[in-house]
């Protein structure tokens, strides 16, 4: 029980990434003929070896790598990754080999509607689809907490979003739905993620219910996976991308750009920054790095802002 107890603290595609990590590493030590021991030096030598061949900011994640592999080994590998000789090794690097990120589009309700009125007379996998387009938006989703990975042996069950959570508000207002996990759920329990029906523009809840019951008469109605194609598989993130840009050609929409379309359309709407940080599931420092890396979003929320700050100033006069 203890080795699936251990097993478990990394998740699987984590896992993959830490062991990515660990070959670069060892490739590097046995290339240039030093011991495999990550001494601070050694660290900081690879920080610069790796930071030829991809972004600095990816480093991180390798060192990390390297830590959770190698620790049983040298336990003071921790110790040295956090040394000042390696933190300015990593900052220097990223100074001199950091170039602009790639960004998705962030998407909008104009292309929601027209997603909703390209497809006319949507099959089953269509509305699976749409369904998810919608709900990605307005539930502030990552792709990956709607797919599955493209890799089957990376899959987790226990991620996976079950038909049974879904309610429908008795005043037929919103919906909820139980989302089991997402990336900052450091104790692992989940959060009820609230959709609220819109009467104007595109509409998640009428969206969600076609899907819903085109989904309850298929042969697999009994199936706890709250999301299905007609052949009965879960959709892939590889799925869900194509189907993306054969909607969206030659745009920059791709699979990240639900959620920050969802925080800049709330943002517009005037919602504060900690209710959109709330419903997008942020931790607080995620939040603030989230906005700087998507301009969009923060000019939506110095609009909201302003609009409320001038709200407020005519109310006092």
């Amino acid at each position: 029980m203890r080795a699936r107890a251990l097993g478990a603290a990394v998740d699987l595609s984590t896992a993959l990434s830490y062991s990515s990590g660990t070959r670069s590493y060892l490739s590097f030590t046995k290339l240039h003929e030093l011991p495999v021991d990550p001494t601070a030096d050694t660290l900081s030598l690879f920080a610069v070896y790796m930071s030829s061949y991809i972004k600095p900011t990816s480093v991180d994640s390798y060192l990390s790598g390297v830590c959770n592999v190698l620790e049983p080994f040298y336990p003071d590998v921790r110790k040295n990754r956090n040394s000042a000789l390696v933190r300015r090794t990593i900052k220097g690097c990223k100074r001199l080999y950091s170039s602009a990120p790639e960004r998705a589009e962030a998407l909008t309700l104009e292309d929601l509607a027209r997603a909703s009125h390209t497809l006319v007379s949507p099959s089953h996998d269509d509305l699976a689809f749409l369904a998810m387009l919608h709900v990605g938006f307005f539930g502030l989703h990552r792709l990956a907490e709607l797919t599955d990975h493209d890799t089957p042996k990376l899959r987790n069950p226990r991620k996976t979003m079950r038909r049974s959570t879904v309610k429908f508000a008795d005043d037929g207002t919103s919906f909820s739905y139980w989302l089991p996990t997402h990336k900052a759920d450091a104790l692992y329990e989940g959060n009820t993620v609230h959709i609220l029906r819109r009467d104007d523009g595109p509409d998640p809840m009428s969206v969600f219910r076609a899907y819903l019951a085109s989904r309850d008469r298929r042969p697999f109605a009994l199936c706890p996976q709250l999301w299905l194609l007609a052949d009965g598989r879960v959709p892939t993130r590889s799925w869900f991308t194509s189907r993306l840009r054969q909607l969206f050609p030659n745009s920059g929409v791709g699979g990240h750009s639900m959620r920050p379309g969802g925080a800049t359309f709330f943002a517009l709407e005037g919602y504060p920054d900690d209710r959109i940080q709330g419903l997008g599931r942020w931790t607080s420092d995620a939040f603030k790095m989230y906005i700087r890396k998507h301009p969009a979003l923060l000019h939506a929320l110095l609009l909201a802002r302003s609009r409320r700050d001038g709200a407020n100033a005519g109310t006092a006069a």
